[in-house]
């Protein structure tokens, strides 16, 4: 069964981006906590060079991924991947199709018609694989309509004390989550919880 997976690097003090939307300081660990190398692949592939559990995590996560949903400000943040992401084909929820998408060969897809039709769609898309979130909006959107089966959290060893915050505005909480599995990498501290369905 395909599961909906929130995936997300934070600081420790829950921050995804610093005020001005930078994220250097949470994503710092993927390039320099080690000497193991992870290709992303996609259009922009870029090479991660971590720790060796933290390169173990990724794979596992990586090669569970049929598919990603997010949101428009991750992907003006992130230049829309080139047209490809490399965790698969992503789904972006939005209210209006930017400018010069969609793009020949592109496998970036948008959706305007509201978030259970993008969550159906990455669902489809993914054939069986999990579906990953990413973007604090978009996954706040997905735990507030009660669509999300995994968070998985990478805390990176930073405090930011002001900015962007993961979960700010859930409603319906307290959300329960079952017990984490946790790896420590370098600089970084992987965790996987389970969410409870009421």
């Amino acid at each position: 069964m395909t599961k909906v997976v929130a995936l997300m690097s934070m600081s420790l003090d829950g921050f995804v981006a610093d005020p001005d939307d930078g994220v250097a300081e949470v994503f710092d660990w993927y390039f320099s906590s080690g000497d193991v190398e992870v290709p992303t692949g996609g259009a922009d592939p870029m090479t991660f060079r971590v720790s060796a559990p933290s390169a173990g995590h990724l794979r596992a996560l990586t090669a569970e991924l049929g598919a990603m949903l997010t949101g428009r400000r991750t992907f003006e943040v992130a230049h829309g991947w080139g047209g490809r992401h490399g965790w698969g084909p992503a789904f972006v929820l939005t209210h209006r199709v930017p400018d010069g998408w969609p793009r020949p060969d592109s496998t970036v897809h948008f959706v305007t018609d509201g978030l259970e039709s993008a969550v159906t769609q990455a669902v489809a898309a993914a054939a069986g694989k999990s579906v990953g979130v990413h973007g604090a909006d978009t996954i706040q959107q997905c735990l507030n309509a009660g669509l999300i089966d995994e968070i998985h959290v990478d805390i990176a060893a930073v405090l930011l004390g002001s900015g962007v915050r993961l979960f700010d505005r859930l409603a319906g909480a307290p959300v329960w989550l079952g017990d984490p599995a946790v790896t420590a990498g370098v600089g970084v501290t992987h965790l996987r919880y389970p969410v409870r369905k009421a």
